[in-house]
């Protein structure tokens, strides 16, 4: 066992460096997901997030770059985390925007973390939705519940173990969030309706 003492030495510079870069990526992640957030709360307070969407991007592509020899670590829980927020703040930029929407690849994100940011815009839709409704837009609260349903559609084809995507629990908080918003919608616009026609007919008094 002459050698022990240097299988072992080699061990640890690659732990060593290992748990370096792990460090640094959790710092990363943090970022993104702080960046990410702000994107989002910024669409909507509809204001121009165009700059903390490349800083998002920018660092995830850092961290990508970092992690190219430790695809352990890109595929861990935060990192995956980031990348989900990363996939829904990008999501909703381009639906503000109306343009079509990102793919995983142009985000550079795992497909399961594409996934699961898609699920969690259905929650955000559900906000405009509301959003419209309290301002008595009724076609827009009407367009951002379309846009849930046909989500949740989607989403709804995806039909894994939770071992590969763990997606069955979105799907159900989905269902839940888009069930509640139907009802909400349906409400509204009947009480608009009942509004109107009511003024119309104050009017002809």
């Amino acid at each position: 066992m002459k050698n022990l003492d240097e299988i072992a030495d080699e061990l640890i510079a690659r732990l060593d460096e290992k748990d370096t870069v792990r460090e640094i990526a959790i710092k990363s992640s943090r970022a993104i997901i702080r960046l990410s957030g702000s994107v989002v709360h910024g669409v909507h307070k509809k204001a121009d997030v165009s700059g903390l969407m490349e800083e998002a991007k920018d660092e995830a592509n850092r961290l990508r770059s970092l992690l190219s020899d430790h695809p352990d670590i890109w595929h861990s829980g935060i990192v995956e985390d980031a990348m989900q927020e990363l996939s829904e703040a990008a999501i909703m930029l381009s639906i503000v925007a109306d343009e079509d929407l990102p793919t995983p690849e142009q985000i550079g994100v795992t497909p399961s973390a594409y996934l699961m940011g898609l699920a969690d815009t259905i929650g955000e839709l559900r906000r405009f939705s509301l959003d419209a409704l309290k301002e008595s837009r009724m076609d827009d609260a009407l367009r951002y519940l379309e846009m849930m349903e046909e989500m949740y559609r989607v989403l709804m084809r995806f039909d894994y173990p939770d071992a590969l995507v763990a997606v069955r629990r979105k799907q159900d908080i989905a269902r839940s969030l888009l069930e509640k918003t139907r009802g909400e919608v349906a409400v509204g616009v009947s009480t608009k309706a009942l509004g109107d026609k009511i003024g119309r007919l104050y009017e002809k008094l």
